[in-house]
């Protein structure tokens, strides 16, 4: 079974990954991998060793503490649910909303914005 450490860093990887727009194969090919291995520790199925963690924040042009960031928020969320999920930024379709919506200008994307709140606030 995996540590917790290890989703979550895993978790972090393919989140920075996802927001660059940068595939597992590109990612690999930089550090100098398989693109299978990449797909391991996203998952959390293998462990990040300090060097590799090393190369893959060169590669994703981050510190090494980013893929430690929000854990022990993501500790404490196992024990509240509520209906945002609970690794919002790990779903692909999320990051691509965000993509688009930093793609709107400033204007419109403060008036969706806006928009959205009141349709939350409604729901």
């Amino acid at each position: 079974m995996a540590h917790p450490v290890d989703v979550h860093v895993g978790k972090r990887v393919r989140h920075r990954r996802w927001l660059i727009g940068m595939t597992q194969q590109q990612l690999a090919e930089q550090v100098g991998i398989k693109f299978q291995q990449i797909q391991k520790y996203e998952t959390g199925a293998n462990r990040v060793s300090a060097s590799r963690l090393w190369d893959i924040a060169e590669a994703l042009d981050v510190p090494v503490s980013f893929f430690f960031e929000g854990l022990d928020e993501a500790e404490k969320s196992d024990s509240k649910k509520s209906m945002v999920p609970d690794d919002l930024m790990g779903h692909k379709e999320a990051l691509d909303l965000v993509r688009s919506y930093y793609a709107i200008p400033e204007n419109q994307r403060r008036r969706l914005f806006e928009l959205a709140r009141v349709l939350s606030d409604v729901a």
